[in-house]
């Protein structure tokens, strides 16, 4: 699945009619300031050609375009972050998971993070999703109605562990999970799921048939209540680096062992000191990305909504009424 060239060109050459400068945006490529600072007070993303830069961890997108807030299968969280832009191919591939689990009896997908406008290191949270091709999706199904805008900010998603515990809740997950999971990395896109050991430790034990899939599934710390999708590196970005291709393993063996051991969770020495995050600079960032903070918007959010009409509203939905049965823990995702 690509975003064609044609409908890309029209694409542009709609919003190429309404270009004009973000004042966020503006910075000087000869002038250094903190990254996440930079591209976190960016609103809108570049109207140029879809590209990524750099690292996942290390870069920035160009022509990124907005998940619409509503889809018929799927809401975005968060609204106030403004993280749900991302390469045209990546909000392309969740509108067809979306569709796609819905055959297996997914309720819809409740979106989290993807990336600022332009990428780069975020404001808060997350080491990567910098250039557009990572995704987070909450192991929460979709309510059968929309939520507020208050809502979003509030509703948490629903660990799928034991409390207290590295082992899934039998009473939470649920064979719609693993489809959900396993439509995801079926897609010859995906290059990368990261899921919670636990939840990894579940698929092996349970996932029978066809297990190829489960080599794109790899455990990391967090990763309960929602899994992360990864794109591999797309083309017509010859500056994006790609990660070590994860092989055809299940993944199922020692290296998952190692999560049920003490070390991947040793506690910090007493009195030991922990060490000062290090700020990445823009100057840090592939040399594209300081370019980039200058480059030309569109004039609204509308004109880079993935398959939105010009005036078309990004907000097709107006959700209004209160949650009914999704909790609301306090530790949010």
């Amino acid at each position: 699945m690509t975003f064609r060239p044609r409908i890309l060109s029209a694409l542009f050459l709609r919003i190429g009619l309404a270009v004009a400068l973000s004042g966020s945006a503006l910075f000087s490529a000869q002038a250094d300031a903190p990254a996440k600072q930079a591209f976190g007070s960016v609103k809108l993303p570049s109207v140029t050609a879809p590209e990524s830069y750099g690292f996942y961890s290390k870069g920035c997108i160009s022509g990124a375009v907005a998940l619409p807030v509503d889809g018929p299968n799927w809401q975005v969280m968060r609204l106030s972050r403004n993280r749900n832009w991302g390469h045209p191919n990546l909000i392309a591939l969740l509108e067809k998971l979306s569709r796609d689990s819905a055959k297996t009896g997914w309720n819809g997908l409740l979106v989290g993070d993807i990336s600022q406008p332009r990428g780069g290191p975020m404001l808060t949270g997350h080491a990567s999703h910098q250039v557009g091709l990572d995704a987070d999706i909450w192991l929460t199904p979709m309510p059968n109605r929309r939520f507020t805008n208050q809502e979003r900010e509030d509703v948490s998603a629903v660990s799928m562990l034991k409390a207290n515990s590295l082992y899934v809740d039998q009473n939470k997950w649920t064979p719609s999970r693993t489809a959900l999971l396993k439509h995801a990395a079926g897609y010859p896109e995906v290059e990368r799921l990261f899921v919670h050991p636990g939840i990894k430790k579940q698929l092996c034990e349970t996932v029978t048939g066809d297990r190829s899939w489960l080599a794109k599934v790899r455990p990391y710390w967090g990763h309960h209540y929602h899994f992360h999708v990864r794109l591999r590196c797309q083309a017509g970005s010859p500056d994006c680096k790609p990660q070590e291709p994860t092989g055809k393993d299940d993944g199922c063996g020692k290296s998952l062992d190692w999560w049920f051991t003490d070390e991947p969770w040793k506690p910090a020495k007493p009195g030991e000191k922990p060490k000062p995050p290090k700020i990445m600079m823009v100057s840090q960032l592939p040399q594209a990305c300081a370019s980039l903070l200058n480059a030309p918007a569109p004039a609204s959010v509308q004109d880079v909504t993935f398959g939105l009409k010009k005036g078309g509203n990004a907000s097709a939905f107006a959700p209004e009424q209160a949650p009914a049965s999704v909790p609301l823990p306090a530790q949010k995702p």
